[in-house]
């Protein structure tokens, strides 16, 4: 794990110094004790190396690396970036200060790296497949493979190694020049079409939104987004769709018959909404009658209740007037 470990921070930093890195100008570390002391260990100047990383990535960091001096606030930009790289998450806090483990650092920085444009690749960065083809090309191994290639002893017999030179035929275009020149005159009015289509590839200023990350962002999202619907397409979506479509009936009366039902049904709506209405204001109107007083008989200014009162109490006194009539009659009658 050491040998890894030492390996990795000598390729990360020779890539710091491959981009041109300001920070390690002055600096000859040889060491990989001094290199990881450096990059993996908390201090101000691995903060600085980290926002010229960010601000190489993703120019529009520079104004933010510059105006914050509150150490924490950066280190959480910074790390609102890497969510936005799909490198880390919003709370590696840790990860940006310099607190975790060296490997883990060390992959997130040379993942950073690579995602600087315009950077020279360092020597040692060069991966197995490149390593096995410069050795295999190198001058001393071209015999070899010389010979690899056109063997001195032919293994096929005799027959077979006639049959084959009787087989090769010569090399023939599959296009006449023609055919080639108006396929490129078609490729080239394609794309012409379609850069007259992308207008915001001539602006001076592009837009945030066709940035490296945001795009990376949309891809990752679209791949999530994929993930979940192809198990949801394959247990239930995949029978539905490869139904036939329904067939319908040629009988359309019944539409007919269910919109004049509905206009029917409409209409009664209606009348029960007036009847409602109707039946608020009568209800209103009685709420008046009762409490609001008006002028009735005799110019008096009344409420119903009122009136009503005073119509009983008249009413009450013709009936003792008309019972009192006939008693005094009659004992009129018997004085005389």
């Amino acid at each position: 794990m050491a040998g890894s470990t030492d390996q990795l921070v000598r390729r990360v930093y020779d890539s710091l110094q491959a981009a041109s890195c300001p920070l390690l100008q002055g600096l000859d570390l040889r060491e990989a004790d001094t290199m990881l002391q450096l990059l993996c260990s908390p201090s101000e100047l691995r903060t600085s190396i980290m926002a010229w990383i960010f601000s190489s990535i993703h120019p529009n960091f520079v104004s933010k690396a510059v105006s914050v001096k509150n150490t924490d606030f950066l280190n959480k930009e910074m790390a609102a970036l890497g969510e936005d790289l799909i490198l880390c998450r919003r709370d590696d806090s840790d990860l940006i200060r310099g607190n975790t483990t060296p490997l883990r650092q060390l992959r997130f920085l040379e993942q950073l790296l690579t995602l600087i444009p315009n950077t020279a690749k360092p020597c040692g960065s060069c991966t197995g497949s490149e390593a096995l083809l410069s050795e295999l090309f190198a001058d001393e191994n071209l015999p070899h493979l010389r010979q690899m290639l056109e063997p001195a002893l032919n293994p096929w017999p005799a027959n077979i190694r006639a049959l084959h030179k009787s087989s090769r035929s010569p090399f023939k275009p599959r296009k006449e020049a023609g055919d080639v020149a108006a396929l490129l005159q078609k490729i080239q009015s394609e794309l012409e079409q379609l850069q007259s289509k992308c207008d915001f590839l001539e602006s001076p200023q592009k837009s945030s939104s066709f940035c490296a990350s945001s795009l990376r962002l949309a891809a990752g999202d679209l791949q999530q987004l994929m993930t979940t619907f192809c198990p949801v397409y394959e247990s239930n979506l995949r029978a539905h769709c490869s139904r036939e479509p329904p067939s319908f009936s040629p009988e359309t009366d019944i539409f007919q018959r269910v919109q004049q039902l509905l206009l029917a049904c409409n209409t009664e709506l209606e009348m029960l909404s007036e009847v409602s209405v109707a039946s608020a204001c009568v209800e209103e109107e009685v709420k008046q009658l009762q409490t609001q007083p008006r002028y009735w008989s005799h110019g008096e200014k009344l409420t119903l209740a009122d009136q009503l009162k005073d119509f009983s109490r008249r009413i009450g006194v013709l009936l003792y007037q008309q019972q009192a009539l006939p008693t005094i009659d009659k004992t009129e009658n018997e004085q005389v």
